[in-house]
């Protein structure tokens, strides 16, 4: 890896477009290295991975109301919608907004933390749209989804965006843009284009993510994907876009980041250097923030030793600063003590989602956040006695940059009521790669079988499973043949709109 010093320049300086990120960015996504075999394979996981998630949500209300819009714009030459039959397309962009929220709807779907946050999985839906309407292959839907991983990843490891209340979907939008450009073949200089195209349009603000989170949430991957889609068709078409996106002195760096004094090391592939970024994210096991989910397994782990939970006094879940400050009762939100706030809401509220999981020993993408399970009065007690606090070693596991130290975990104490304590720790979620269970192609198959369990007829889910595994053999045209549709008549139908 190479790393590039980003940093603030005045407009006088004339930085050359060679100096800088958006440019080098762009090399990345040109350059036609080779994909590893395990790379390969892990795509393909988490292709299965994004539609177990998709279809799992497919009748939720905001994936309803993205299916219905992007069906009232169809194109016999475009992309396929999750959920309908494959011979009815709508325009790529329109795709990626449906598929796209289908994806994010449950936040169940892949990881990645460092400086910032993000969900990598989210490159998928506007990559995939663009090659089946561009009639691409397997193997180049591989490409590209290896550089969009890249891309977004190697952003998140150098520059924090929600410190400065930037949502992360400022460092998705540039990476779907790339790896359109890799899937398409694109020169340097339209990737280039198409880039800072996607972090001019794509900075937005953590409201999504504050106080009452409402279905903006799932909306915002989407949307930052259908905005890809759309740069990048207009640099093919010979537009441009404001430069220097990161360093200039009115951009992003300068007035939404860390000033005009800033300065990152963004590491990025050296030319002919495989792009491996994606193996070092991870999936989730629970339909949880991504910080809730090795708390969600120690949380199982503590009940066996719990006889009456009526008797817990005080439970402090001691964690890092993102999931105190953001998760947890650091965030100040009331919403998360809430028993009617929404499911946005409640699975960024780890007090809620520890009481649950120690009340249950089980965690279900529907029934765990049920309002009637939410407003269960036992619960609720249990729920207002349970807060966070930021412990800085856990913090400093969370930043490390030894796989072997980093964690998303805490340390949990209970303390009852005659004084007694039990407490216990966990470093990482049971799925990750150096968890108790890691995620390999058979959990993935599973996950894909329960998520989808009749909601998909068992000849559909057979047949896309085949297709999947095997894609670096699909064709040019073949690539419709990814998605996966429903018996007729089940799809649920929303509100009208304008179109």
């Amino acid at each position: 890896m190479n790393l590039h010093d980003v940093k603030v320049y005045p407009s006088k300086a004339g930085l050359k477009r060679e100096d800088q990120l958006a440019w080098k960015i762009a090399g990345v996504a040109a350059d036609r290295v080779a994909v590893q075999k395990d790379v390969a394979a892990m795509i393909i996981n988490r292709i299965i991975d994004n539609a177990s998630v998709a279809i799992a949500a497919i009748n939720r209300r905001p994936v309803v109301s993205a299916r219905d819009m992007a069906l009232g714009r169809p194109n016999k030459a475009g992309a396929t919608v999750f959920g309908v039959a494959a011979n009815k397309r709508v325009s790529p962009e329109w795709a990626a907004w449906a598929n796209g929220t289908a994806v994010r709807e449950l936040d169940m779907h892949d990881t990645f933390l460092a400086a910032d946050y993000s969900h990598p999985g989210d490159n998928i839906p506007p990559i995939l749209a663009v090659a089946q309407t561009m009639e691409k292959s397997g193997r180049d839907l591989i490409r590209g989804l290896a550089t969009g991983y890249e891309i977004q990843i190697d952003l998140v490891r150098a520059i924090c965006l929600h410190k400065h209340k930037i949502d992360h979907i400022a460092h998705l939008c540039p990476a779907q843009a790339a790896g359109i450009g890799t899937l398409l073949g694109l020169k340097q200089e339209v990737i280039y284009q198409a880039v800072q195209q996607a972090v001019h349009v794509s900075f937005t603000t953590r409201q999504s993510r504050k106080g009452e989170i409402s279905s903006w949430k799932a909306y915002a991957p989407a949307h930052s994907g259908k905005l890809a889609v759309e740069a990048v068709d207009r640099v093919m078409r010979g537009e441009g876009a404001p430069s220097p996106i990161y360093e200039g002195e009115d951009s992003v760096i300068a007035w939404m980041l860390d000033g005009p004094e800033a300065h990152y090391q963004v590491p990025l592939p050296a030319a002919g250097e495989p792009k491996r970024a994606i193996m070092d994210s991870y999936t989730k096991e629970h339909s949880a923030e991504y910080q809730s989910q090795a708390l969600i397994d120690l949380a199982f782990r503590m009940r066996e030793q719990i006889e009456d939970f009526e008797k817990i006094a005080k439970i402090v879940i001691h964690t890092s600063h993102h999931t105190h400050y953001v998760i947890g009762t650091g965030a100040n939100d009331p919403q998360k003590m809430d028993p009617k706030a929404s499911r946005e809401t409640l699975d960024h509220s780890i007090m809620y989602i520890f009481a649950v999981a120690l009340q249950d020993g089980t965690w279900h993408h529907v029934d765990s956040y049920a309002p009637k399970r939410a407003g269960r009065a036992d619960t609720v007690r249990l729920w207002h006695k349970i807060e966070t606090t930021e412990d800085p070693e856990w913090t400093r596991r969370y930043h490390a940059t030894d796989p072997n130290e980093l964690s998303f975990g805490g340390r949990v104490e209970i303390f009852f009521q005659d004084g007694s304590k039990i407490e216990d720790e966990l470093a990482v979620a049971n799925a990750h790669p150096n968890g108790a269970k890691p995620f390999g192609r058979e959990d993935y198959i599973r996950k894909f079988q329960i998520l989808t369990d009749g909601i998909v007829s068992p000849r559909e889910s057979k047949r896309f499973l085949e297709v999947v595994q095997d894609l670096p053999r699909l064709a040019a045209g073949e690539l419709h043949l990814l998605n996966v549709a429903l018996p007729a008549g089940t799809l649920a139908v929303g509100k009208p709109g304008i179109v």
